[in-house]
């Protein structure tokens, strides 16, 4: 039997009562390409499917993926060149991740499209649209990391991967921590070029193989390096500032919601704490966590990250203030503080892997309670769409 908890309290769902959609969307890849191609799929749609039925079936494209590569290539070591007793991954498995990101990428897109065309728009389908991407933010890029593998002559080490994740991870957070303060959500330019780009990508392996990727340019500029370097400047250049500017903006107009700057900066604190907490931990790991296994570092980093992200998402469209601490975050730390206390690594990868699970089974709690107690106070059912006369 199932123990459900309320997580959400009388002010979070009259926050949600008085919801009102804001969102901007200024891409040019997005508005000139994306939408109109949209349009047309969403056509094909039949009007009794629900829109989070199609939201989640998104999610299960990109968890299909996931687990893919996971049993194939658990440590990222199919696409090393310098490893030779692992078989290199079959060429359909490139192409089967190109088409599954490409659906994920595309019921993502008509998911609010269909709630319009059938008039069942509701917060919760946001929140729950803005939720599950939250936990393919940090599955993406692990399942990437198989074309190039953990090899630092080519691509990347693992340790390197970690600072990379945290990169991606930061700047999908910054989007709603902008929304929270402006009231506004931004859409970033940048995420329909990074998915065409890793749709290309496990395309181009497919065609090519993954020894495409081993390339130097003069002056040792590898493909690892390559890819850093791009995701590094385009989130220096193209959000980042765009993110403060936009704060910056809505308090100059008083467009905003106006908060004082401990409260404005108040949803960094657990995000900065996490970071700092799993920095501490792979700098002083006795099992070298990292690179003993990055698979299940960067699974544990997602799923608490998108804890963490969930709740702003909560506060910012119910208009109320945000947590400033994760509880997550006490089993992590007394995990991190015995693993070093004990230099065990034997003990330190048993209390990884039971953060997995227990911080996994948390969350699918949290997301599951959320969305029923949403369901029961709007009056909806979440996959289906009902008639007026239900």
């Amino acid at each position: 039997m199932t123990v459900e908890r309320e997580y959400l309290n009388r002010e979070h769902l009259d926050g949600f009562d008085h919801y009102k959609y804001n969102c901007k969307d200024t891409g040019l890849l997005s508005i000139y390409v994306m939408h109109p191609f949209w349009n047309w799929v969403v056509e094909y749609c039949p009007r009794n499917i629900a829109p989070n039925l199609l939201t989640f079936s998104g999610f299960l494209c990109t968890c299909l993926m996931y687990l893919m590569f996971a049993l194939m290539d658990y440590n990222f070591l199919a696409s090393d060149p310098d490893v030779k007793d692992v078989e290199p991954l079959p060429i359909w498995t490139w192409y089967t991740a190109a088409l599954l990101l490409f659906l994920a990428y595309t019921l993502d897109g008509i998911d609010g499209k269909q709630a319009r065309r059938t008039g069942t728009s509701t917060p919760l389908g946001e929140l729950f649209d803005h939720g599950l991407d939250s936990y393919t933010a940090g599955l993406i890029p692990v399942a990437m990391y198989s074309i190039f593998g953990r090899g630092p002559k080519f691509s990347l080490s693992p340790f390197r991967m970690f600072f990379l994740m945290w990169n991606i991870l930061i700047n999908f957070y910054l989007s709603h921590f902008e929304k929270y303060n402006t009231g506004v959500m931004f859409l970033p330019w940048g995420y329909d070029f990074t998915m065409w780009g890793t749709i290309i990508t496990f395309l181009l392996t497919g065609i090519f193989g993954h020894e495409l990727w081993y390339y130097t340019f003069p002056g040792g500029i590898t493909n690892g390096l390559c890819v850093e370097l791009v995701l590094y400047i385009s989130a220096l250049i193209s959000n980042v500032p765009i993110v403060l500017y936009n704060i910056y903006k809505s308090y100059r107009d008083k467009t905003g919601h106006m908060r004082s700057f401990s409260e404005a900066i108040r949803p960094l604190i657990p995000i900065f704490i996490f970071f700092l907490m799993t920095l501490f931990w792979i700098l002083e790991s006795p099992a070298d966590v990292v690179n003993k296994d990055p698979r299940a570092l960067f699974f544990l980093m997602g799923t608490i990250f998108s804890n963490i992200s969930c709740r702003i998402i909560v506060a910012q469209m119910s208009s109320t203030r945000c947590d400033w601490f994760n509880w997550m975050l006490v089993p992590t730390a007394l995990a991190i503080l015995i693993s070093c206390a004990t230099q065990s690594a034997a003990l330190e990868m048993s209390l990884l892997y039971g953060l997995c699970v227990g911080t996994s089974i948390a969350h699918l709690h949290y997301g599951t309670c959320v969305v029923r107690q949403m369901c029961r106070h709007f009056k909806i059912d979440c996959f289906s769409i009902r008639k007026p006369s239900d």
